[in-house]
């Protein structure tokens, strides 16, 4: 079971559905949760100083990101308190690439880090924190839509398999949420043309199923849409509470890269989704 849970917060969001969904989830599993909010310095283009931007602003800047975060962290703290949840809080200032970095490397010591998910609309950088943590903390990472509104819900689990580490790694790590469904389906998704064999995904089912798991196995082709889309548009039509998959990618001198799938999923996301890299 997770027992030790941390929350990527997000300044200036009211509400913050990172912050609900996991201590719904701290609630339910009686875990302690960490709320941790970044206070973002300014990114300072070289020349520019001394060229128009005066110390004095520079500094207010600051200060606002400061006082949102602290903002944040009291909303998160009277929140928990209210759920009954055992917490603390953290607040870091950092510029935004060193910020990501070292929200990767605290993850290392939680069991699952919950945050939201990038919002176009926002003036954040959140990707760079889901790409860290997934990338660079080897825990699982569970990111919320940010149009979520309901609390955690595990009735019904649909697990992306393809045979891949990565895919084990995630199906492993959610085996504490998989033991709570009512259901859960292995989902198996091909390319169109692909021959997939009717074998595939078999040994997964029955390794789920001897954990008294009520399994199935659904294999699907990506016809005319990518597999990202297809298994959106799945989950979508079986109203699936919650979703299961590997993330896929790699890094290139410390640049995330995010696979096809994986950037699909985190861009048009409809329910809470648990990554493992």
């Amino acid at each position: 079971m997770p027992k030790d849970i941390l929350v990527a917060l997000n300044p200036g969001r009211t509400p913050d559905p990172a912050s609900d969904y996991a201590i719904s989830l701290a609630s339910d599993f009686y875990a302690h949760l960490t709320g941790l909010a970044f206070a973002l310095e300014p990114i300072i283009p070289a020349g520019v100083m001394g060229g128009g931007i005066s110390g004095d602003i520079i500094d207010r800047a600051i200060a606002d990101s400061q006082a949102k975060a602290r903002d944040a962290l009291a909303n998160f703290d009277a929140a928990a308190q209210k759920q009954g949840v055992r917490s603390e809080t953290r607040i870091i200032t950092a510029q935004i690439a060193d910020a990501a970095s070292r929200f990767g490397k605290i993850a290392r010591h939680y069991d699952v880090s919950v945050m939201m998910q990038p919002d176009p609309d926002a003036d954040t950088a959140t990707d760079l924190f889901v790409e860290s943590a997934l990338f660079d903390s080897g825990r699982p990472v569970i990111v919320v839509p940010y149009i979520q509104k309901e609390p955690v819900k595990l009735d019904h689990i649909v697990c992306c398999w393809d045979g891949s580490k990565t895919a084990a790694r995630a199906i492993g790590d959610a085996a504490p949420l998989l033991a709570q469904a009512k259901s859960v389906e292995l989902l198996i998704v091909k390319d169109n043309g692909e021959d997939g064999g009717e074998e595939v995904g078999a040994d997964m089912a029955a390794h789920l199923a001897r954990h008294k798991l009520n399994v199935t196995l659904q294999r699907i082709t990506a016809a005319d849409i990518d597999v990202g889309n297809a298994i959106l548009s799945y989950v979508a039509d079986r109203s699936a509470d919650f979703l299961v998959m590997g993330g896929y990618g790699h890094s290139r001198w410390r640049e995330f890269l995010l696979g096809g799938a994986t950037r699909q999923i985190l861009s048009s996301m409809t329910l809470p989704t648990l990554m493992s890299h």
